[in-house]
């Protein structure tokens, strides 16, 4: 059982070190990110080929104003990356964004996000995740826990431990929630976060990032708890969001002082 212990102890040390997140946290990163990015690419193209792009003009020119817009917000690593936006038609209320700059909008979200801050809000928040390393953390993430299983799985078996496979279930369900999912909702919120300060620095409304919660909450998903989540319910992520507000006010007066807002519209 010593065996055990110390490669837990091990693995612990690992998460101690690594890179921060723009609000300060600590982040395990394993991946390199030349290696992400090309994979992110990839998986864009495969979308692209796989589902209908629109070809509403308008449309895209509308979301394509409000992605630069909050772009030219990010550091200078980013706002040179060669960043590509496509709207998917298609009625999911979704976006996403995959490491290397790769955006997508679904015809559906623009239902319920109602104006272009709102949109700015779905898509500062999706940015978020890319110029964070949330991918490569939750993915890096992901190989420590099936590491420290296997670890531990080898240490049981070598001292005989009685209901082996009883205590590994429970590892892996306590891994599951104790650690995947709170790492999946601690994206989400932080996400949250960095992207209605991207939206108020573009000159986006940020109250706007409330209302929008307020029209997916009455979309509704279901009743999942949510600490067996991924994401947090929506009445968390509004009350973040506001305890927020006043940094992110102050954001948005800084650049109305300064007398330029985007103008983003459907037509």
């Amino acid at each position: 059982m010593r065996r055990f212990t110390y490669a837990l102890l091990a693995v612990s040390m690992v998460l101690a070190s690594c890179a921060q997140s723009p609000t300060g946290r600590r982040q395990l990163m394993l991946f390199d990110e030349s290696k992400l990015s090309a994979m992110g690419s990839q998986t864009f193209e495969g979308m692209k080929k796989d589902m209908p792009v629109s070809s509403n003009k308008k449309i895209n020119q509308y979301v394509q104003c409000v992605a630069n817009s909050l772009i030219k917000q990010t550091d200078a690593k980013w706002q040179q990356t060669p960043w590509e936006v496509v709207v998917f038609d298609d009625d999911q209320v979704n976006a996403f964004a995959l490491p290397g700059g790769k955006i997508g909008v679904y015809t559906g979200l623009l239902l319920v996000a109602e104006n272009q801050h709102q949109l700015a809000a779905v898509m500062g928040h999706e940015i978020a995740h890319v110029i964070a390393g949330h991918s490569n953390e939750r993915l890096s993430s992901d190989q420590f826990i099936q590491t420290a299983l296997t670890v531990a799985d080898g240490a049981l078996a070598a001292t005989g431990t009685q209901y082996q496979q009883q205590l590994m279930t429970a590892f892996g369900v306590g891994a599951q929630i104790g650690v995947a999912l709170p790492f999946s909702r601690t994206h989400e919120s932080e996400a949250d976060i960095i992207g209605l300060d991207l939206m108020a620095k573009a000159g986006f409304e940020p109250a706007q990032s409330v209302k929008l919660w307020q029209n997916m909450a009455a979309k509704g998903s279901g009743g999942t708890p949510q600490f067996l989540s991924s994401h947090p319910v929506p009445e968390n992520r509004i009350k973040a969001l506001n305890a927020h507000m006043m940094v992110a006010e102050g954001y948005y007066q800084q650049r109305l002082s300064r007398g330029s807002q985007p103008s983003c519209s459907k037509g």
